[in-house]
């Protein structure tokens, strides 16, 4: 139930804000979704054909697929308000078989990718989110802005001197008109400003038209003309897998950044196979494939503050207005404007936080290490999947060292009966914690006598059964009996499995 607030305004739970129906129920809500779809959509216009380019395909294959994406994404999707789209990193890993193979190859490419991501998402590989540190997702987002602004930067090389103070006036639109008013979003605003002052003035700058010819037609359905045949699928498998997994990366990724954005759950496994029916759909329509936008998500979240599929719809269906109705129009819009739009979106998506110099000294050097390389790789590959991948395996690499040294061993020595001696083992013992056991024990000094006590540790893998083994064996070739007591029941069964069959290689 919405609770009144001063001003006798209602209130809305962030998962009521979600709600398609009471969106169209609230005029002033809907007008936010659908001027936050359309500053989407102008927005995604030179994103769409600067990948086109990156793929070395027509740009109408990329503005097409933007389209297809966001349409059936808004209606398949788990994440409310994410925008998906033709992306630069579908686009690279794609572009050599465009140049090998032909526009047809990367068509058949894109529906195995979309059945891929199905399978992988119907398998529950959504759940591998969890093992997602926060470091990882910090440095994700970080290194994503510093991709955004990066992306602007060729757009004001070697351009009129006019750009100059277009894209300032642009700045200060989006930066200024918040603290004003938010009836309007800002990027729009922006927009429209700056291309009346260049159209009224006949300021000559680049444009989006600039950018490459937009379509004049509707796209059309249509399979690939590819053979059937094991050849063609041992051609495209590498580069679908591929695609799969880059898209699925980047879009959990995305679906997980909004969830913090947002304070809402997404539907992960949905997000996943609904990516894949997405890009199922738009390569039956021809278009090169895509995942969610992380720059476009956060234009239609942060600076226009949708949260429904309304906004996701509307993004695509203006962009096909725009370009194939609206052409001439868009086409006068300057890369000023949408410069200053990008801009102000990598500024509200970077996590200054993160680098205040108190949160860095409270931070263990570990979680340091860890978003660091996670932007240092993605920064310099360009790929937001081999950073994040690189962040989580520095992750693994320095959580596994720090346990390791969790373990204690602790010798007590009894004189009675012919004297005993007891190691009481604490910690968890695993690969890179049980490698060290074996160097813990005194094997010359012992009486005949010895018992390890675990009632304190648990056993998790095959290595440290193999170190227990070592270890009784190295006594045994003293005369010595060992008796390893206090195991829990699953350690204590896992040790009865594989006691004696995994050798002692120490």
């Amino acid at each position: 139930m919405a609770v009144k607030t001063a001003g006798d305004a209602p209130a809305f739970t962030p998962e009521q804000l979600q709600s398609v129906r009471g969106a169209w129920m609230s005029p002033r809500r809907l007008k936010t979704e659908v001027l936050g779809g359309l500053v989407v959509a102008l927005a995604l216009i030179p994103e769409a054909i600067a990948f086109s380019i990156i793929a070395g395909v027509d740009p109408r294959i990329g503005l097409f697929a933007s389209f297809t994406m966001a349409v059936t994404i808004a209606f398949v999707g788990g994440r409310p308000a994410m925008i998906s789209a033709a992306t630069g990193a579908v686009a690279l890993v794609t572009a050599p078989l465009v140049k090998s193979h032909g526009l047809d190859y990367l068509v058949a490419a894109v529906i195995l990718a979309g059945i891929f991501q199905i399978v992988l998402g119907l398998t529950g590989v959504a759940k591998l989110m969890r093992f997602i540190p926060l470091s990882v997702m910090v440095g994700f987002v970080n290194a994503l802005a510093i991709l955004i602004f990066m992306s602007q930067v060729p757009e004001l090389m070697g351009v009129p001197w006019l750009v100059y103070p277009l894209t300032a006036l642009g700045l200060l639109i989006v930066f200024g008109l918040p603290r004003l008013t938010k009836a309007v979003p800002a990027p729009l605003v922006a927009i429209v400003a700056l291309t009346l002052i260049t159209v009224t003035a006949a300021v000559v700058v680049p444009t989006v038209g600039d950018k490459g010819a937009l379509p004049d037609s509707l796209p059309s359905l249509s399979l690939p003309n590819v053979p059937n045949t094991f050849e063609t699928l041992q051609v495209i498998f590498p580069f679908a897998l591929a695609m799969a997994f880059v898209g699925l990366l980047e879009s959990l990724m995305t679906a997980k950044l909004v969830d913090d954005i947002t304070d809402t759950r997404s539907a992960k496994t949905r997000e996943a196979w609904g990516q894949g029916v997405a890009n199922i759909v738009t390569g039956c329509f021809g278009g090169m494939g895509g995942c969610a936008m992380i720059g476009q998500t956060m234009i239609n979240v942060k600076a226009s503050g949708a949260r429904t599929r309304i906004s996701t719809f509307l993004a695509g269906v203006f962009l096909l207005i725009l370009v194939v109705a609206l052409g001439d129009i868009v086409s006068l819009i300057p890369m000023a404007a949408l410069v200053a739009v990008m801009i102000f979106v990598s500024v509200a998506t970077f996590d200054w936080h993160s680098i205040r110099p108190a949160t860095l000294k409270a931070l263990p050097k570990s979680e340091t290490t860890v978003m660091a390389a996670t932007v240092v790789v993605t920064v310099a590959t360009h790929n937001l999947a081999v950073g994040v991948g690189v962040g989580v395996l520095v992750a693994m690499v320095l959580f596994a060292r720090r346990v390791a040294h969790f373990v204690t061993v602790e010798r007590s020595v009894t004189e009675d009966d012919g004297g005993r001696a007891t190691y009481r083992v604490d910690g968890e013992l695993f690969f890179a914690s049980s490698n060290d056991l074996y160097t813990q024990f005194e094997y010359a000094l012992d009486p005949e006598r010895v018992v390890i006590d675990m009632r304190d540790s648990h056993l998790w893998d095959a290595s440290t059964i193999a170190a227990l083994d070592a270890i009784t064996e190295k006594y045994r070739q003293h005369g010595k009996s060992v008796d390893v007591v206090g195991l829990n029941q699953a350690s204590a069964l896992m040790r009865e499995r594989l006691a004696g069959r995994l050798g002692a290689g120490h």
